[in-house]
């Protein structure tokens, strides 16, 4: 099946664009990293654990993660009204539940890690791209954590189901529609931290889509790895 779809950018339908990673791109943060999936770039920082204010939010049993998801104004062709959105208010609460599974913030009672998420260029996968890249960030930042967390997005050209889907692929109306089904897991295990899905898609395709993330994760977990470890060796 991945050798005879043609896509419109020549890829196999279980082939993902090129990817490119690297940590500490953002100075003054405790812990950063880019992620990009071909034209998709996303930019992360790690603030913490600092003291959470007000006081009345505290947790004296564990520390609190804070995401923010941004799409800024200048990443899409059709410029984007500043500020946060409805839709990047859900995704910033999707990237915390994603990456919470793999942290351990009971050293750290009464604060919060707060992970800013800033998408500089969009086309298409910007929420896995910035789990992606905030895994990266919070390693980075030394947050003890039991694992990476890896995050694509699978989806259907007609009924061919394909992996990190462009722009240009999410807006496909042929067949029975477009589908975007984003997924995140614990790097080199079974245990995904967030499946969602746009759309529709086949119950008996799930299986499908379930080996194409597999595949994916593995290949975005080398990335990851090799950018942690050019950091180290410096």
């Amino acid at each position: 099946m991945a050798d005879k779809l043609k896509r419109i950018d020549g890829r196999k339908s279980n082939e993902l664009r090129p990817m490119t990673a690297k940590v500490g791109v953002v100075p003054n943060a405790d812990g950063s990293a880019m992620f990009a999936f071909g034209n998709t770039i996303a930019i992360a920082a790690v603030y913490g654990p600092r003291l959470l204010h007000p006081q009345h939010m505290q947790n004296p049993a564990t520390g609190i993660l804070r995401c923010n998801y941004d799409l800024l104004s200048f990443s899409v062709n059709d410029r984007k009204k500043p500020g946060p959105s409805r839709r990047s208010q859900e995704i910033s609460k999707m990237t915390e539940w994603a990456l919470l599974p793999v942290l351990d913030l009971k050293e750290f009672p009464n604060t919060v890690i707060d992970v800013q998420i800033y998408i500089i260029q969009a086309d298409a996968g910007t929420r896995t791209a910035g789990i992606n890249a905030a895994s990266l960030a919070l390693a980075h930042a030394g947050i003890p954590m039991k694992n990476l967390v890896c995050s694509v997005a699978i989806g259907k050209q007609d009924k061919d189901i394909v992996t990190d889907l462009t722009k240009a692929e999410e807006d496909f109306e042929g067949g029975e529609g477009p589908t975007d089904f984003p997924l995140a897991k614990e790097a080199n295990t079974n245990e995904f931290t967030l499946i969602q899905l746009d759309g529709k898609i086949p119950p008996e395709r799930v299986k499908d889509v379930i080996e194409f993330a597999n595949q994916a994760c593995d290949e975005i977990y080398e990335v990851q790895k090799k950018a942690l470890k050019e950091v180290v060796e410096q």
